[in-house]
C-alpha cells in the first residue's frame, strides 16, 4: 500500500524535496543532484525502478561535457570581460553622451544605446548596469534628471544582455530546447532591437510631456568642440549619411552576391542582410575616420572622429561575430573564439591589456562556465530520475486541460517564469524549469499557427522565454538588476566635484520606482512575441504541407514504380492504354471509367474517404 501511494505521488514529492534543499541554502547545483540521486535510490529501494537505473548516468554526463555548444559560453564570456574591463563602457557612454546630450532626453538616450552595445558585447548585466551606474548616474543627478527615469533607464538598458545576440542566456535555451544557437540568434535580433526602440519612444514621450524631468546637456558640459565654437554634429551627420548610402547600396546586392558566392538556392533572409549592412557601413565609417586622421585633411570633426574611432571597432565585431553565425560560415562557438581574439586585439590596440586583466578575465571566465556546467550536471541528474518516474507525463496531463488550449498554455507559463523570475536566477530558470516544459510546448505549439513547424515554435517560445527572463531582472522584490544599481549609487548625501552642489543620495524607493514603467514596456514586448510570431520566425522557411491532390500523387507514383525484384515490362508487353492511344488529329473520346470495388482499388477506396473528410470539414 505504500509502495503504491509512492509510486504514484513520486513527482509531487520530488518536487517538494527539491524545494526543501533550495530553502535550507544549498547550492542549486548540488540540490538537484542530491534531489535526483536521492529520490532514484529511493525509487530503486521501492521497486518503482530497476536496479539498473542509474547505470547511463554516467554517459549522460559525458554527453553534456561533449556538448560544443556550450563551448561558446567561455567564449562570449571572455569577449565580454576584456571589453569591459578594458574601458570601452567608460568610453562608450562618454562619448554617445555628447552626441545626444543637446537633446532633452539625450542622456537617458545614450543609455539606452550604450546599454544595448554592452549587451551585444559583454553580454553580463552586472557589468552593464554597474558600469553605467557609476559613469551615468551622478551625471544624470548632477543635471536634474528625474530619478525614476534615470535610474529606470540603467537598470533596464542593462537587462538587454538577455535578449540581444549574442547572449549566455539564448545559447542555453538553444541547448535546452534542442535547437539551434544560430537559429536562437536570429530569432531574437528584431525583438531585442524593438524593444531598445520601445525605450526610446518612451524617453521621447517624457521629454515632451515632461521636459523638466529630462533636461539637455548644459553648454559647458560639452567637451568637444571646433575651434570655431562648433558641436561637430554636422560633420557626424555627413558622415552617418555616406556610412548609409554605402549600407543601402549593399542591401540591394547582398541576395544577388551571396546567392552566387555561397552556391544557395534560397534567398538571403533578412536578419543576414541587416547585420552585413551594418558591418559594411561600419567598416565604410572607421576607414573613413582613419583617412581623415592620417591624411590630416581636417574632414571631420572631433566628435565625429571621437565617435567613429570608439564606437565603429565594437560594432564591427558584434557584426562580424553575428554575420559569420548567421552566413552559416562559423558555428556559434566558432563565432565566440573570434569574438574572444577579436576582443584581445582591441585591448592592444587601445594598450589596455596587461596581464593581471588578462588573468582577471580568465578566472572570471572560468568561474562562471564551472558555474553553468554544474547546474547542467546537477539539472541532468535531476531530470534523469523525474522522467524515468514518467514526469514528463505528469506536467503534460497538469497542461493538458487549460483553459484556452495553446493560448492558455503560453499564458500560464509565461506568468510562471515572471513570478519565479522574482526569486530564482534564470539559469535555475532554464535548467530546471524549461526542460518539465519543453515538451509539451513542441506539441501544443506548433499547432496554435498555420504552417509553423516543431522548430519555428521551439525557437518562438525560447525568445519568448528569454524576454520575459529579461523581465525577471528587473522585478522587485529580488530583481539583481536592482540590486547592482544599489550597490553603486550614493548610500548618502554628497557633493558633487563639478557643480559644488549637495547630491541626495538615491533611496530605495526610488530604484524600484524606476524599473515599473520598464517593466510595463518588456511585458508589452512579451505580449507583443505571442501575438505575431513573424517577428520572431519570420525568415525561417514554414512548413506548407502537401495538398490531398498532392499526397495523392506521390501515393499514386510509389504504387506505380516496380517493387524490388520484379520484372519491369518490355517493349513487346504493351498496355492496353498504349495500345488504344488516339491519333494525334482525334479528338479522344470520354468514356466513364469502370467502377472499382475498394478492395480491390485501395487508391480509390483512399480517394473516396479524404474527399468526405474534406466535406466534414468545411462549414
Amino acid at each position: 500500500m505504500q509502495t503504491t501511494f509512492l509510486a504514484q505521488q513520486f513527482v509531487p514529492l520530488m518536487f517538494c524535496g527539491l524545494l526543501a534543499f533550495l530553502l535550507t541554502g544549498f547550492p542549486v547545483a548540488f540540490a538537484l543532484a542530491a534531489t535526483g540521486l536521492g529520490f532514484g535510490l529511493i525509487g530503486m529501494e521501492a521497486g518503482i525502478f530497476p536496479a539498473s537505473l542509474l547505470q547511463a548516468l554516467p554517459l549522460r554526463i559525458f554527453g553534456i561535457m561533449q556538448n560544443d555548444t556550450l563551448l561558446a559560453i567561455p567564449f562570449f564570456t571572455f569577449m565580454g570581460i576584456i571589453l569591459e574591463r578594458s574601458g570601452m563602457a567608460e568610453d562608450l557612454l562618454e562619448t554617445v553622451g555628447q552626441v545626444f546630450g543637446p537633446l532633452r532626453g539625450g542622456l537617458a538616450i545614450a543609455v539606452i544605446l550604450v546599454g544595448a552595445l554592452l549587451a551585444a558585447t559583454t553580454g553580463v548585466v552586472a557589468a552593464a548596469v554597474i558600469s553605467m551606474g557609476l559613469i551615468s548616474l551622478p551625471i544624470m543627478l548632477r543635471y536634474g534628471y528625474n530619478r525614476s527615469i534615470a535610474t529606470g533607464a540603467i537598470t533596464a538598458s542593462g537587462t538587454l544582455a538577455q535578449s540581444i545576440p549574442p547572449s549566455l542566456v539564448l545559447i542555453v535555451l538553444a541547448d535546452q530546447l534542442g535547437r539551434s544557437v544560430g537559429d536562437m540568434y536570429a530569432g531574437a535580433l528584431l525583438p531585442g532591437l524593438l524593444l531598445v526602440a520601445l525605450y526610446i519612444v518612451f524617453v521621447v514621450i517624457v521629454a515632451l510631456v515632461k521636459p523638466g524631468w529630462v533636461p539637455a546637456l548644459p553648454q559647458e558640459a560639452r567637451i568637444y568642440r571646433e575651434p570655431h565654437g562648433g558641436s561637430g554634429h554636422r560633420s557626424l551627420l555627413v558622415l552617418v549619411l555616406i556610412c548609409a548610402a554605402v549600407g543601402w547600396g549593399w542591401a540591394q546586392v547582398h541576395d544577388t552576391l551571396m546567392t552566387r558566392w555561397l552556391e544557395r538556392s534560397t534567398p538571403s533572409a533578412g536578419d543576414e542582410i541587416v547585420i552585413m549592412t551594418l558591418t559594411l557601413a561600419s567598416i565604410t565609417g572607421l576607414v573613413l575616420a582613419l583617412f581623415n586622421r592620417f591624411s590630416k585633411m581636417g574632414l571631420l570633426s572631433r566628435l565625429a572622429e571621437q565617435v567613429t574611432f570608439v564606437l565603429m571597432p565594437p560594432l564591427i565585431l558584434i557584426f562580424l561575430v553575428l554575420g559569420t553565425i548567421f552566413l552559416g560560415v562559423a558555428t556559434p562557438t566558432e563565432g565566440g573564439a573570434m569574438g574572444a581574439l577579436g576582443a584581445l586585439i582591441l585591448a592592444i590596440g587601445k594598450r589596455r591589456l596587461s596581464m593581471p586583466l588578462l588573468n582577471q578575465a580568465l578566472e572570471n571566465t572560468a568561474k562562471l562556465a564551472s558555474f553553468v556546467l554544474f547546474i547542467l550536471i546537477g539539472s541532468t541528474v535531476f531530470s534523469f530520475t523525474f522522467n524515468a518516474a514518467d514526469g514528463h507525463f505528469w506536467v503534460e496531463h497538469l497542461f493538458a486541460d487549460m483553459p484556452g488550449g495553446g493560448w492558455g498554455f503560453l499564458i500560464v507559463v509565461n506568468l510562471l517564469v515572471f513570478v519565479l523570475g522574482m526569486f530564482i536566477d534564470f539559469f535555475e530558470i532554464a535548467f530546471i524549469v524549461l526542460p518539465l516544459l519543453a515538451p509539451v510546448a513542441e506539441k501544443i505549439l506548433p499547432g496554435l499557427v498555420p504552417g509553423m513547424t516543431p522548430d519555428m515554435a521551439m525557437i518562438w517560445f525560447g525568445v519568448m522565454i528569454a524576454m520575459n527572463l529579461q523581465t525577471s531582472f528587473l522585478t522587485p522584490p529580488f530583481g539583481f538588476a536592482l540590486f547592482y544599481l544599489r550597490s553603486v549609487a550614493a548610500k548618502f548625501d554628497y557633493k558633487d566635484r563639478v557643480t559644488g552642489q549637495t547630491i541626495r543620495a538615491v533611496s530605495t524607493n526610488e530604484i524600484y520606482k524606476g524599473s515599473i514603467a520598464f517593466i510595463m514596456l518588456q511585458l508589452i514586448m512579451v505580449a507583443t512575441i505571442m501575438t505575431f510570431p513573424s517577428l520572431v520566425v519570420g525568415n525561417m522557411a514554414k512548413d506548407k504541407g502537401l495538398s490531398d491532390a498532392a499526397v495523392m500523387e506521390q501515393l499514386q507514383m510509389l504504387d506505380t514504380e516496380p517493387m524490388d525484384g520484379a520484372d519491369e515490362p518490355t517493349a513487346d508487353e504493351a498496355t492496353p492504354a498504349e495500345e488504344a492511344t488516339p491519333a494525334d488529329n482525334a479528338a479522344p473520346t470520354l468514356e466513364a471509367p469502370p467502377a472499382l470495388d475498394e478492395e480491390a482499388d485501395p487508391m480509390a477506396a483512399m480517394q473516396e474517404a479524404i474527399a468526405k473528410d474534406g466535406k466534414k470539414a468545411k462549414p
